[in-house]
């Protein structure tokens, strides 16, 4: 990078960024940051980046991609300025400012036809490191997008996007209020809806099946409604055409949701793939 004035926590337009750690101003700006190596190079890689604010030492440490980003302004930065839009205790030192990823409803369902027709709906999660975890194993397991429905924490929060490790511009994220629209719409598209469940009407092994050659329950398009972290899903969960417990064999009384639903997504992925006529036929 060629010389360049040095941005400052008191330049305005870092500043402006640094507003941006408040939902309130995410939703009105329609803008985020993104803190760190894994989700800057995802945002560029996307094109959703407006610029990048970078320190000295960072821009060094991270030459090859700023080397390689044409699509954004790079703006170097004081480590008090680095300070101001940090999240972590101890920062890397990039930023990215980027547009909106939030997709809506429509934009989910669409995802499905032409992937795996699998869907994560988080509901009423409080805790930003599982919403990030939830997007990031819904893409590494291929599902074709995540509805966070209810008053869910924001996606684009930091500590959610730097979870998400990248994976929140990979795949589309909708953030819809309300969750029996959301079920009743997903039912509409065809999405038998399964919902996690201490009680459950059968355990995750009956939903798999036991026979090889036997289609299991999870071979077919599937939503997965999770519940809130503290309260699980309440009486959303009798919307549901399913409720499925996971196997509890050792002494732990519970699993986290992020856990919980990497175990379910995983099943259902596994049983997707393996009769993907099912898939090709709710694609076609």
């Amino acid at each position: 990078m060629s010389e360049q004035e040095i941005f400052t926590e008191r330049t305005p337009r870092i500043v402006a960024a640094a507003k941006l750690h408040r939902a309130a101003a995410r939703r009105k700006a329609g803008r985020f940051l993104a803190e760190g190596e894994n989700a800057v190079t995802s945002a560029l890689q996307h094109g959703s980046v407006i610029e990048v604010f970078v320190t000295e030492s960072a821009a060094q440490r991270f030459s090859s991609l700023l080397d390689a980003t044409s699509s954004a302004p790079i703006n170097l930065i004081s480590p008090r300025a680095a300070d101001q839009l940090a999240e972590t205790v101890t920062t890397t030192g990039l930023f990215a400012l980027c547009n909106s990823q939030l997709a809506d409803l429509d934009a989910v369902l669409a995802s499905a036809k032409n992937s795996l027709p699998l869907i994560s709906v988080p509901v009423e999660t409080a805790e930003p490191g599982n919403a990030g975890t939830i997007i990031r194993v819904s893409d590494a397991l291929g599902a074709a997008g995540v509805i966070f429905a209810g008053q869910s924490v924001d996606p684009q929060g930091g500590k959610a996007v730097r979870a998400s490790a990248g994976s929140l511009f990979h795949l589309p994220v909708a953030r819809e209020a309300g969750v029996a629209e959301v079920i009743d719409r997903l039912h509409e598209d065809g999405f038998t809806v399964m919902a996690t469940a201490m009680d459950g009407d059968v355990s995750l092994d009956e939903a798999v099946g036991a026979d090889p050659g036997e289609q299991p329950i999870l071979a077919q398009p599937t939503a997965w409604l999770f519940g809130n972290e503290a309260h699980g899903l309440g009486h959303w969960q009798d919307l549901a055409d399913l409720r499925v417990s996971i196997p509890m064999r050792g002494r732990a009384e519970s699993m986290n949701l992020a856990t919980a639903a990497s175990i379910c997504l995983y099943e259902s992925a596994t049983a997707l793939a393996r009769f993907s006529g099912e898939s090709r036929a709710h694609g076609s």
